[in-house]
């Protein structure tokens, strides 16, 4: 079954960059929706970005809209999340979820939509 591994994560400075990668496995990365979601301390799990199954669009949270970016290469079988002009509020364990759902959205799906999680990954913004 499907696998997915966060990676990239880690302290910056406000205003900084910093890029997450999902690596898949188990399964072809094309024929899975792909989200990123995050959980700060005290707070509960929101979406940031998703991606559909082959190339159908791509959505944000309009907390990070003009500053996060999700893509995908599904010949390394992984996902990103670019993350510019990095703010404190942005801290949090991020967390890469798939399922092989076929729908056609504007918006992410939730939580509970998403079969498979990664462990998740930290990220600090701090100066």
């Amino acid at each position: 079954q499907l696998q997915v591994v966060e990676s990239g994560g880690g302290l910056v400075q406000p205003g900084g960059s910093l890029r997450l990668s999902c690596a898949a496995s188990g399964s072809t990365l094309d024929n899975y929706f792909i989200g990123w979601f995050r959980q700060a301390p005290g707070k509960e799990r929101e979406g940031v970005a998703c991606i559909n199954r082959g190339d159908l669009g791509t959505m944000y949270a309009d907390s990070v809209k003009g500053r996060f970016t999700i893509s995908r290469d599904n010949a390394k079988q992984t996902v990103y999340l670019q993350m510019n002009s990095l703010k404190p509020e942005d801290t949090a364990v991020y967390y890469c979820a798939a399922d092989n759902m076929w729908v056609f959205t504007s918006t992410c799906p939730p939580r509970e939509d998403y079969h498979y999680w990664g462990q998740g990954t930290q990220v600090t913004v701090s100066s």
